[in-house]
């Protein structure tokens, strides 16, 4: 049996069609192209920085220093393989500083086409690339039964569930699924039944000991509520050697009998960065004259895109819209599964057994504005990356168009971005509340994916989605981009301060709902509001602020935008020390550590170091090496009520992010360099 992890005919509109030349300033001002850089009309002058600001080229300068930190300070693995944080008791997304995601390896990607943009010198970013592609995108000996594939019959059902007590969750055969109209389309292009895209986690240290080095492991399987305190740590390749009697699969999915096993699952949105940096490596490298030193990497980069392509697609391939129960939601055929945005996840697997081979795939149904990226699809359909595929570059061109459709949709009265829009109420194909308004037939939801805490709540997915339209923006001047860019932008400068003591939001609270979505005539969202409950110096998010207001300046001629910007920047710069920027972080949700990860009656099985997983089992209890942790101290206080911890993390995107804006505004605002 298979086991899974956890409109196409709307012609585009016309928004796109308000242009400008890349690199020239907007808003009305004379448009200076420059081979390197852009000037503001505000007056300021290349190399110079704003008025009493820094020199441009000293953020050159600071770029450089901060790389060479990022480079010697222990963010690495021996194999080269970028930590999530150079600190090992980390507990958020990953459960572990010394594992690392798909997003880590974007992130080098892209600080590494900053670098050769600013230095000349590309072998860093190839090699970053070789990286990414050796260590986690999944070999053909690691998803050997792709082969066996039935496009017709992509998966087999399995409900989602709200809470992890709800599972394991039965596989559902009478439930009919649609067909997988990439699969013979992508095998053509490129000769191979082999997916090529990133498992979004693995364990770098071996810590859990899956492995006998980097190895690819799973964490959230169980619905909207399971945060990362109730998961249950396994193996991407499922051998039964540690778990139960069946590994960890009847943790998750229930069925009469279970086999061996290999799947992986997909983060769209690194993939989408990855590729966003090799657009970018690919025009600075053939400014310099020099194309030729990343074409292997722009090539592969375009692959990638290809695949993608799946988190487009409802998760069983049904069809969009009207979903309200398992049965009545029709499967798809042809694109009408495709829904066109970057979805949560994409996700593959197979038998261990390649004589009695089977394999599967899904797409996902809940779509999160946090993890577009229309710059990628906008490189992947106008920018000179258009995949192999034969319906690639159509299909990157509509979607290119939905994803700014889709922010503008969510788009609150006051600016902020909204959560997103699902076709599967609940995981479930449920039926969603009457009254829920609609984006191309899928039900909008505030909380998209997770719960616990609410997913859009973090500000963080505002500056990192937003940078990717900024971008977008300056390079294509498109209409509904700027128009909403001009009121997010002033809701984000009402917000913060800049200097040493800046501050930028933290935590969202939502109220209220958009229109319904109307393409020719959308709704200004006047019941849709967001305020701000707390503030933040968090160093990655506030350099990514600055990325994207930097963008948005160098498109529209915002001085305020551009000020604000340098501002955040020289905030980030107090931040310094020996292993890059970082701040103290209160961790008071650290007393979740002890808490209990539900384990269903009956089930027994022992992690790799002999730690117990049966019903009762705690976070710690499953992961005890987390006591040896020289920080443990800390929480142990903590736990025995004292004050909470504060530590001062070193995340590797964050450092990243800090540079990669340092790198941005010198290059956008510095003449000649």
């Amino acid at each position: 049996m298979r086991i899974q992890s956890g409109s196409p005919d709307e012609k585009p509109s016309t928004h796109r069609k308000s242009r400008v030349p890349r690199r020239a300033v907007l808003a009305g001002t004379a448009a200076l192209s420059l081979p390197l850089s852009i000037k503001l009309a505000s007056g300021a002058q290349g190399g110079t920085g704003t008025k009493d600001g820094p020199s441009v080229l000293q953020y050159e300068q600071q770029f450089l220093e901060l790389y060479d930190k990022i480079k010697a300070g222990g963010y690495f693995s021996p194999e080269g393989i970028p930590y999530h944080s150079i600190e090992t008791l980390l507990v958020e997304a990953p459960d572990h500083g010394h594992e690392t995601t798909s997003e880590a390896y974007s992130y080098l990607i892209w600080l590494e086409a900053l670098y050769g943009r600013i230095t000349g010198e590309w072998g860093p970013f190839n090699d970053a690339w070789q990286v990414m592609e050796d260590h986690m995108i999944p070999a053909s000996d690691q998803q050997p039964t792709n082969s066996f594939y039935d496009p017709s019959s992509p998966a087999t059902y399995a409900s989602e569930y709200n809470e992890p007590e709800s599972y394991p969750s039965a596989l559902d055969p009478d439930v009919a699924v649609g067909s997988d109209p990439l699969a013979q389309e992508l095998s053509s292009a490129y000769g191979t039944d082999d997916i090529y895209g990133m498992h979004w986690i693995q364990d770098v240290d071996n810590v859990y000991g899956y492995g006998d080095g980097p190895t690819f492991i799973n964490t959230y399987q169980r619905g909207p509520q399971e945060s990362v305190f109730e998961t249950v740590p396994h193996p991407s390749i499922e051998d039964f050697s540690y778990g139960g009697e069946n590994g960890y699969l009847d943790l998750f999915v229930g069925d009469q009998s279970y086999a061996q096993q290999w799947r992986y699952t997909n983060a769209p949105d690194a993939d989408a960065r990855a590729i966003q940096a090799a657009y970018w490596a690919n025009e600075w490298a053939t400014e310099q004259g020099n194309a030729g030193a990343v074409a292997d990497v722009v090539e592969k980069a375009s692959m990638m895109g290809d695949y993608l392509r799946y988190a487009m697609y409802d998760k069983y391939f049904k069809t969009i819209g009207d979903c309200t129960s398992p049965d009545s939601c029709a499967p798809g055929s042809g694109k009408d599964s495709c829904h066109y945005l970057l979805s949560w996840y994409y996700a593959w697997g197979g038998a261990l057994d390649t004589n009695a081979g089977w394999a599967w795939r899904i797409g996902s149904s809940h779509c999160h504005f946090g993890y577009q990226n229309p710059m990628a699809a906008y490189a992947l359909s106008e920018g000179g990356m258009t995949p192999q595929g034969a319906t690639a570059g159509e299909d990157w061109g509509q979607s290119l168009t939905r994803q700014v459709e889709f922010y503008r949709w969510l788009q609150s009265a006051e600016g902020g971005i909204a959560g997103g829009a699902t076709n599967s109420w609940e995981g479930a194909y449920g039926q969603p509340p009457s009254g829920t308004p609609t984006f191309y037939g899928m039900a909008y939801d505030w909380q998209p994916v997770y719960h616990d805490p609410p997913s859009n709540n973090w500000f963080g997915f505002q500056a990192w989605s937003m940078q990717r339209m900024a971008e977008y923006y300056y390079v294509s001047g498109d209409a509904m981009a700027g128009e909403i860019l001009d009121k997010w932008v002033p809701w984000v400068l009402s917000e913060i301060t800049t200097g040493a003591d800046y501050q930028i939001p933290s935590t969202l609270e939502w109220s209220g709902e958009p229109d319904e979505w109307n393409a020719s005539n959308p709704g200004d969202n006047a019941g849709l509001h967001v305020s701000v409950a707390n503030y933040t110096q968090d160093v990655g998010i506030t350099g990514s602020l600055a990325n994207t207001l930097a963008y948005y300046a160098a498109a529209s001629g915002n001085a305020e935008a551009q000020a604000a910007a340098e501002g955040l920047l020289e905030g980030i710069l107090t931040k310094a020390d020996d292993l890059g920027v970082s701040v103290p972080e209160e961790k008071d949700a650290y007393d979740r550590l002890v808490a209990e990860v539900y384990i269903p009656s009956g089930f027994s099985g022992t992690m790799p170091n002999g730690d117990v997983i049966e019903p009762g089992a705690t976070f710690d209890s499953i992961r005890s090496f987390l006591r040896d942790d020289p920080d443990w101290g800390k929480v142990e206080d903590y736990l025995n009520g004292g004050e909470v911890p504060t530590f001062n993390y070193h995340r590797f995107w964050a450092q990243c992010d800090a540079a990669v804006a340092l790198a941005t505004y010198t290059i956008l605002f510095g003449e000649g360099v």
